[in-house]
């Protein structure tokens, strides 16, 4: 199985944006919920202030007295006139005037020409429409209060929701963090587990060669007669290719986990009757050819041999036939058997046989099952006639890829 490739950078950069994402959603938020309120306050300015609106007032009034008092003099009533004139032709000091008059029928214009006529008519008619403009004036500034108010509400709403959008953004950000660590830590796990299984096969399946190959060096050296020695000799070479077969370390997911085999047509005859011995009884026609991974067959056939004479101090017979056009072995032993509820257990790993005779790990025919069903075929358990344990191992078609095996230096001459 190929793994994605990956790509630091991109992950570090969508991660530094997604640590980013709740100060740009706030600094967002902030600036659309407090644009409605910004735009109330500065549109007033600094606020509205009545002072120039209550001395025009005064002055036009005080304007007005002068002309209806007897003992003011010519020039005393001028410089009222004057007072009053000019304060109603300064627009400039007059704050929020537009907005002022927009509220009503009232203009400071209108005071400035009944000023203008020097009349003591004038005069009341310029005190009125100044009486009227300060009413006004505090009309609006009551209401821009309002105004100021509800934009103050709408801003310390806007700040409580951000503050509650970001901390709920930063916590499901936190949350993703640790999902995505906890998932890492799955998967580092589930790698863990599997190298583990993978290595624990690997020991459990490079016992046998190492055996034999310690069991012929040893009688190697006592051996006299040659031909006994280029059979020895034989004998470790072929242990020496199924330890290289079986430990090669870059391809343990592929002979244990993933199994990924290694198609030729072979011989499977041939292959079964090499475990012909005294209490092993074989039979096999020849040639019988099919398309399989010769090393991986060995193996399913080491496993369901060593299991049958463990659990037997009989027979062990074995047979290879093709009765529906695809190959079957069978290995009969003539032991206690296994009863029902283990039978359907014993492939799973770690379970073992009846008593657990003898030592083992329970990973032989779960590892039997997993290379059969690779090869398109399956491997059963069944009560043997008289007794015993009837072991069926069939083939199909294997869909896994073809390669050529690897050459193996030999020990012998030529």
């Amino acid at each position: 199985m190929t793994a994605r490739p990956a790509h630091p950078r991109r992950e570090l950069l969508r991660e530094l944006l997604l640590a980013l994402l709740p100060l740009l959603a706030t600094v967002t938020l902030l600036g659309l919920a407090t644009q409605p309120a910004y735009i109330a306050l500065t549109n007033g300015g600094k606020g509205l202030s009545p002072y120039a609106y209550q001395g025009l007032v005064q002055d036009v009034l005080q304007y007005r007295v002068a002309l209806v008092n007897p003992q003011a003099t010519p020039e005393e009533r001028e410089a009222r006139y004057q007072q009053a004139l000019s304060s109603a032709s300064n627009r400039r000091q007059f704050v929020l005037l537009d907005s002022v008059e927009s509220w009503g029928e009232f203009r400071l214009l209108n005071v400035q020409r009944a000023l203008e006529r020097r009349t003591l008519a004038g005069a009341e008619r310029a005190a009125d429409e100044a009486i009227a403009l300060n009413n006004l004036v505090r009309d609006y500034s009551a209401d821009q209060g309002a105004a100021y108010e509800r934009a103050f509400l709408e801003l310390r709403r806007a700040l409580i929701g951000s503050a509650i959008f970001s901390g709920l953004l930063s916590l499901v950000l936190i949350l993703r963090a640790l999902l995505l660590w906890r998932a890492d830590r799955v998967r580092a796990q589930r790698r863990e587990d599997r190298q583990r299984e993978a290595l624990r096969l690997a020991s459990h399946e490079m016992r046998r060669p190492l055996q034999a190959l310690l069991l012929a060096a040893d009688a190697l050296r006592s051996a006299r007669d040659e031909s006994m020695q280029q059979r020895l000799l034989t004998q470790i070479e072929d242990s020496a290719a199924q330890l290289a077969s079986r430990a090669d370390l870059t391809r343990l997911n592929d002979l244990y986990l993933d199994v990924t085999l290694r198609v030729q047509p072979t011989d499977l005859g041939e292959l079964v009757r090499r475990f012909s011995s005294s209490r092993v009884h074989v039979t096999a026609p020849s040639p019988l050819v099919w398309p399989v991974d010769a090393n991986r067959v060995r193996q399913m056939l080491e496993n369901l041999v060593e299991n049958a004479v463990k659990y037997t101090q009989g027979t062990v017979e074995v047979t290879l036939d093709a009765p529906g056009g695809a190959p079957r072995v069978q290995v009969r032993d003539h032991g206690p058997g296994i009863s029902d509820e283990l039978r359907g257990r014993v492939f799973l790993p770690y379970e073992r046989g009846p008593q657990s005779l003898g030592p083992g790990s329970g990973l032989g025919l779960p590892l039997v099952r997993r290379y059969a069903h690779a090869h398109g075929g399956d491997v059963m358990l069944n009560h043997a006639p008289g007794g015993g344990l009837l072991i069926t191992l069939t083939f199909g078609q294997a869909v896994t890829q073809v390669a050529a095996p690897v050459p193996v230096r030999k020990l012998t001459p030529g």
